[in-house]
């Protein structure tokens, strides 16, 4: 991967757009070794940052699909005939490359981070920062809200969830003070989640609510599934010797991209040496360890720092 100076950092990197500012964008480009003549997929189209970094690498005759299931992407599409816009989730992203007569691909990229514009749109209720409704969908057209999580969830639910997608320390006390609490007010908007469970925030509050919404914003979207859902159709949609590359923003989410991409499991596998399985190798790893945020991005982009990026290659 090619190291890019300060001095580009600062001058060459497409964040005029506030909309999302594109993490680990060179390591991305490097990783896909884009074809001019290429089709690519870009999962999680956004602010359209790493979108415009592939179309800027590609000919006349390459082409780029970009994914995103939240509507307001949209009006980050460049004007670029070589770019079609698909209003969908990535975990359909065979069926919708079917419908535009495409088989294979010779590149995917996923960004899995929210993007920089959702969390500062307080109506969309992703930041503790706001006094917004109790939201979280990226695809509104979807009918479940944290607001419904929060209400509605057996206290069973809740403390899972808050335990495996928050790592929430006192997830069993949350998950039943909740239960008890709701019963006299539900919480519809994000000062009322955020004074109903005032009483047993632990530690550092903003960490604390950080990991609670965390928590409820996988569970709204779906996003542990979707991201299984997407990497199951990679071997089918992706041209032999072309790559995929993940970004991912939380460790649940890297174990399962690192265990698909090594063994096209999503579990661990326990390796015995008294038998011998032999395994069809789908992908080839690229990144033996995940690449992450240089000084010069984590100091122009605190959200870099959680970032880890596995890159695979198909067979």
């Amino acid at each position: 991967m090619k190291k890019t100076s300060a001095a580009e950092l600062k001058t060459n990197h497409p964040s005029a757009n506030e909309y999302h500012v594109p993490v680990l964008f060179y390591e991305c480009m490097d990783a896909l070794a884009i074809k001019p003549d290429g089709v690519y997929v870009d999962c999680t189209f956004g602010g359209g940052g790493h979108s415009r970094g592939i179309l800027e690498r590609l000919g006349k005759n390459g082409r780029l699909f970009a994914f995103d299931q939240d509507a307001d992407a949209k009006q980050n599409l460049p004007d670029d005939a070589r770019i079609v816009f698909v209003p969908a989730n990535f975990r359909h992203v065979q069926r919708f490359l079917r419908l535009h007569k495409t088989t294979k691909v010779d590149g995917i990229l996923a960004d899995l981070g929210v993007s920089s514009y959702q969390f500062d749109e307080g109506d969309r209720g992703f930041s503790i920062r706001f006094d917004g409704p109790l939201d979280m969908r990226m695809d509104r057209r979807q009918a479940l809200s944290a607001a419904d999580i929060i209400n509605t969830y057996t206290e069973q639910q809740l403390h899972k969830l808050f335990e495996k997608y928050g790592e929430v320390t006192n997830s069993i006390t949350l998950a039943k003070h909740i239960v008890q609490q709701r019963k006299q007010l539900p919480a519809q908007t994000i000062p009322q989640f955020k004074a109903m469970i005032a009483a047993v925030v632990k530690g550092n509050p903003n960490k604390y609510l950080a990991q609670v919404f965390q928590a409820l914003r996988m569970e709204v979207n779906d996003e542990m599934g979707a991201l299984k859902e997407m990497l199951e159709q990679v071997p089918a949609v992706l041209e032999t010797g072309g790559r995929i590359a993940v970004i991912t923003f939380h460790s649940i989410e890297d174990r399962m991209v690192k265990n698909f991409f090594k063994q096209g499991t999503f579990e661990e596998l326990e390796e015995n040496p008294l038998i011998s399985v032999e395994k069809e190798q789908i992908l080839r790893i690229i990144t033996k360890k995940p690449i992450t945020a240089n000084e010069e991005e984590l100091k122009r982009n605190s959200r870099s720092r959680s970032a880890k990026l596995r890159v695979a290659e198909r067979y």
